[in-house]
């Protein structure tokens, strides 16, 4: 994959984790935040190719968009960062729908809608790719599990924009599972409470999915 300037959405746990790996992979890096100061410090232990912004700064900056807000925070984060900005680019959506304001996650929307579809909806000119959404930020990059690379299942409309992130997802030493159009998402978004739920009676937060095959 040729070099590109990848904007990140987010400035959590996974956008600094996938806004790293892009950086070790030779791209130019811009992560978007509210608060673009609380980043100088990553920005400066990750190197020269990587900058800070706010929202719109980076959607204006990447050819190729990471969403790795909130779920509940993504259509505030795209408004903010401006919908003509992702016209005709690659969407990296991570995001799930969870709820916690019962305690226990859940589910804000599902079964017969995504948030993947809600984020294709309210960018209409981009190539969304609901992706990273299956497992937690250890094991984004470079996963090394006892069973093998484990599979990373993704969907959206754009056959051309799945290849790009397929491409970005086995750099990151992932198998691919194309699971087709965005309205897949309807159940890759439940499958991260199956992980979500795992962690908890497990206690332990370093478990990703393989689809094994004969």
């Amino acid at each position: 994959m040729q070099k590109v300037k990848i904007g990140v959405l987010g400035s959590g746990d996974v956008g600094r984790v996938l806004a790293a790996g892009f950086v070790g992979l030779g791209h130019e890096v811009k992560i978007g935040s509210r608060d673009p100061q609380k980043l100088a410090e990553w920005a400066s232990a990750a190197g020269e190719r990587a900058s800070t912004g706010t929202f719109e700064e980076a959607a204006r900056f990447g050819d190729i968009l990471v969403l790795a807000t909130l779920g509940t925070a993504t259509p505030d984060a795209i408004q903010m960062a401006g919908i003509a900005n992702f016209d005709g680019k690659v969407v990296i959506d991570t995001t799930n729908p969870l709820d916690f304001s019962t305690g226990m996650p859940r589910l804000s929307v599902g079964h017969s809608d995504s948030l993947g579809e809600a984020v294709q909806r309210l960018l209409p000119s981009a190539r969304v790719v609901k992706c990273f959404n299956t497992v937690g930020n250890a094991l984004m990059i470079n996963p090394q599990l006892p069973g093998g690379p484990p599979d990373m299942f993704l969907c959206g409309n754009d056959d051309g924009a799945k290849k790009i992130v397929s491409q970005i997802c086995e750099h990151f030493g992932w198998g691919v599972i194309d699971l087709g159009g965005i309205e897949a998402s309807r159940l890759l978004e439940p499958m991260c409470m199956v992980w979500v739920l795992h962690g908890i009676r497990s206690k332990s937060w370093t478990h990703a999915f393989k689809l094994l095959h004969r």
